[in-house]
């Protein structure tokens, strides 16, 4: 519940009082988040969780003036404000029956960024990368699956920003542990394996977004079809690790697809009475990948 009732701000520091009206046996909390450079931060995410049973009681996010107000039973509590690309920042207060805190000032600092993998070519570790995605079934719940068969690599250039991925899928490889549904998936009502095998991304450029956040842009080529997407990727970092310790880095990639931009027609398939997922699918990318040398070992099978 975030709103701005905080008095008017007569200077960069916080408000100095709340007015709020408060529910019987209840006290109030307020909060305003600023920047780096202290000014105040539209959109942040504030969580307050109860230190006693760990359970979230209030979630939302700062107004446009990075305020945040929230209405909380007798107890003590942890809050933790975040926004992207900067540090996460977290607090103890303490809120008693018919009192009105006085407002705290979070100020979030810029995010650690993880050392970014030397330059080279990097190739996908297929037992410790997945493909993943989740649709929703009409009328059910939703489904998740995976795409078992893939290759992809990674080239690092010296500037970031000039980075090449390359992700090549095996369409037939889809699976959602249930047979028939798989079967159906395969077919020309939906992915249409025996025309178009394989499910491509090409990118274009890496753009950085603060911390460890990167949007990935590029192509996407399925069911015949191309489109422009882009990849909410988080970098965690680069580790020597696995068979014989070679190097490896590891990155998590986010996107939402639409169907029909792939001329998979899910209202056609409707009115033709053929149960389907929803319009949407969410994709997901958890890679790892190994520093390709010419002593770079072969993993075992």
């Amino acid at each position: 519940m975030a709103f701005g009732l905080l008095r008017r701000r007569r200077s960069r520091t916080a408000a100095s009082g709340l007015s709020v009206p408060l529910p019987a046996g209840a006290g109030a909390y307020g909060c305003e988040v600023v920047d780096p450079l202290g000014q105040p931060l539209a959109g942040a995410e504030v969580t307050v969780t109860a230190l006693d049973s760990h359970r979230v009681v209030a979630r939302g996010t700062t107004d446009p003036y990075g305020l945040f107000v929230a209405m909380l039973p007798p107890a003590s509590y942890s809050v933790m404000a975040t926004a992207e690309g900067l540090a996460p920042a977290r607090e103890s207060v303490d809120i008693a029956a018919g009192a009105v805190a006085s407002p705290t000032r979070i100020a979030l600092l810029p995010a650690r960024q993880l050392e970014l993998p030397p330059p080279g070519t990097w190739l996908f570790d297929p037992p410790h990368t997945a493909i993943r995605f989740i649709a929703k079934h009409v009328g059910m719940a939703h489904v998740h699956g995976r795409f078992t068969r893939f290759d992809g690599g990674i080239r690092i250039a010296s500037d970031m920003a000039d980075s090449q991925v390359s992700v090549r899928i095996d369409a037939s490889s889809i699976t959602t542990g249930n047979k028939t549904r798989d079967n159906h998936l395969r077919s020309a009502d939906f992915l249409d394996v025996e025309r178009y095998p394989y499910i491509d991304f090409t990118s274009t450029r890496f753009v950085y977004r603060g911390g460890s956040k990167w949007t990935l842009h590029g192509t996407l080529t399925m069911h015949g079809t191309s489109r422009s997407v882009g990849l909410d990727t988080t970098y965690l970092g680069t580790v020597n690790a696995g068979y014989e310790q070679e190097l490896r880095c590891a990155a998590l990639a986010k996107t939402e697809l639409h169907r029909e931009d792939f001329t998979l027609n899910w209202r056609s398939m409707l009115a033709r009475g053929i149960s389907v997922v929803g319009p949407t699918v969410q994709l997901e990318l958890d890679v790892q990948a190994m520093h390709r040398t010419p002593e770079t070992p072969t993993p075992p099978e």
